[in-house]
């Protein structure tokens, strides 16, 4: 995809970009490329794919969430997607990239500055110690494939408010749907909208779907990453 295409899809997404946000996702698409010469980021190596894998795709979140503010957590953010996308793009967001590599964090801390953001931040942490420290603080949460939906429900479902939406990003889902459920109703949330597409020029399949958090969470969870792991709650 490249960024002509780029941007006759977002326009159907409903999604406008000035010239400022279109010249940092240009310099963010470059400098990712650049350091992941010398460090290892994403899989990806030229600039159409960033744009379709990375920035398409993290826009595609749209689909299921209105962004204009609110403050979001991206867990195991990565190179920053969707996070870092997500805050350029919407500049009333405040938006945290949190990570356990410390390497990424760099990468990021320097995009950040290079890009002038104001509205983001990031966090070296792993994702139960932050989210288990900021209990029922943010409207959004997403994580897009770091794990299994019932371990990302458990890490994540604590930082999120009352009403806040927990945003997945899968390729498929149903088989970790069906193991997901129980964990769903015990941690008091449940599904608000799933949205199943092909992403353009034979990208692959995309499973977006919204998780409402209806009560608080028992301030039990999240349990450590080795017990969450192990075993589903029950």
């Amino acid at each position: 995809m490249n960024k002509e295409e780029f941007l006759k899809e977002i326009k159907k997404l409903n999604i406008k970009l000035t010239d400022t946000m279109l010249h940092q996702l240009e310099e963010y698409a470059d400098f990712l490329l650049a350091y992941n010469e010398h460090t290892n980021l994403t899989a990806i190596k030229t600039k159409e794919e960033v744009y379709l894998k990375h920035f398409y795709d993290s826009l595609t979140l749209v689909k299921i969430a209105n962004f204009q503010n609110g403050k979001l957590l991206d867990v195991g953010t990565g190179a920053g997607f969707p996070g870092l996308v997500l805050a350029i793009v919407f500049p009333n967001l405040k938006v945290t990239l949190l990570d356990s590599n410390n390497k990424k964090i760099t990468f990021l801390n320097e995009c950040i500055e290079r890009l002038h953001l104001q509205n983001v931040q990031t966090v070296y942490s792993r994702a139960e110690n932050y989210t288990r420290a900021h209990r029922e603080y943010y409207d959004f949460v997403t994580s897009r494939a770091v794990a299994e939906l019932r371990i990302l429900l458990e890490l994540n479902i604590p930082a999120l408010k009352v009403n806040g939406n927990f945003l997945v990003m899968k390729g498929n889902l149903e088989e970790e749907l069906e193991k997901a459920l129980n964990t769903m109703k015990i941690l008091n949330c449940k599904i608000l909208t799933q949205e199943k597409f092909n992403l353009p020029n034979n990208g692959g399949t995309r499973t977006l779907m919204s998780i409402i958090k209806e009560k608080e969470t028992d301030k039990k969870y999240p349990r450590t990453y080795d017990k969450i792991k192990k075993k589903s709650i029950n």
